[in-house]
């Protein structure tokens, strides 16, 4: 299987030569695509790593002032006089916290440098974690887990041919707006000069309920989307007996924008020639008007399909025998 059924990427790239260094040139991306526990501890490390780094600058100030003396009283930082008072003169600083016991004297003017330093800095690791963590909660990645996909798809007669449906809906009431679907067909492709192409694609043609000219979804409810098997889909020569031992892929790829964030989101699914019911319908969902006037849609048949008399023949033999 390449696309699992929840959209996540099924395939593992091996003997990428400088993956590393690639992933590093392209730091940001590297950086979002983390995991949240590395991002805390990403959070953390830094923040304690800047305190640490800087607090042994505070107490080299105080080295360099000969501050360590005890009896020296004319002091550049005021009562840092070993390393852990320069940490916490550190944490102070960068914190903002507010100076009481420790603070610096007027005369240290590279203490004064010091200061500004530290507290550039501080602002750039804060703004930089921010607008980690910002962009990290503000990626619609788990608004495709409300975009329902039926489990099966179905091949059943439509329109006097054969077609190729499945059902889609989302469960939020914020529908994603500008919403467009397609899908491919992946197997192996057989080359005139006995070649094989393992992982060939084929774009099907799709229709929804709502145009037969383009894949635009109108999403306010679940959609039946249809491929027709005609004379150039790859179904076409295909027979129950072929779906079930041909081994191939069929994947969904869904767009749209997310209307509470304005962000664009991919929601992805697939469906293996084991999962495509051949002589099967989807069964209707049961619509109820209330008294309100609102539509109810039962979603609890979102899944079922209903069998119906159907040929085993592929679609090209069905049309020939028609025409017989």
């Amino acid at each position: 299987r390449l696309v699992e059924k929840s959209g996540e990427s099924n395939i593992t790239l091996v003997n990428v030569t400088k993956r590393r260094r690639k992933f590093i040139i392209d730091f940001m991306t590297t950086i979002m695509e983390l995991k949240w526990r590395y991002h805390v501890l990403f959070f953390f490390v830094s923040f304690v790593l800047s305190w640490v780094l800087f607090g042994f600058a505070w107490y080299l100030v105080a080295w360099i002032n000969n501050d360590l003396d005890p009896k020296k009283t004319d002091l550049c930082v005021i009562n840092v006089r070993d390393f852990p008072s320069a940490f916490m003169f550190s944490i102070e600083t960068q914190a903002t916290i507010g100076y009481g016991y420790r603070y610096i004297n007027s005369n240290c003017g590279f203490g004064a440098f010091l200061i500004m330093l530290q507290s550039c800095f501080g602002i750039f690791i804060t703004c930089f974690t921010t607008g980690i963590f910002f962009g990290k909660i503000s990626r619609p990645k788990r608004r495709s887990q409300t975009i329902m996909f039926s489990k099966n798809a179905v091949i059943c007669k439509l329109d006097g041919g054969y077609s190729l449906q499945f059902r889609v809906g989302d469960m939020r009431k914020a529908h994603i707006i500008g919403t467009s679907i397609r899908a491919i067909l992946v197997r192996q492709k057989k080359t005139e000069e006995n070649g094989i192409i393992p992982l060939c694609q084929f774009p099907l043609e799709i229709e929804t309920e709502t145009s037969k000219q383009d894949s635009f979804l109108f999403f306010m409810w679940p959609v039946t989307i249809s491929h027709k098997i005609n004379e150039s889909s790859p179904f076409w020569k295909m027979s129950a007996e072929d779906v079930l031992l041909n081994p191939f892929e069929v994947v969904i790829i869904l767009e749209g924008t997310v209307p509470t964030n304005g962000a664009l989101i991919q929601v992805r699914t697939s469906y293996l020639s084991s999962e495509i019911c051949w002589g099967q319908k989807l069964t209707p969902l049961i619509t109820v008007e209330t008294f309100k006037g609102d539509c109810v849609i039962d979603y609890s048949k979102f899944h079922e399909t209903t069998p119906i008399t159907m040929l085993e023949c592929s679609a090209a033999e069905h049309k020939a025998r028609k025409q017989m």
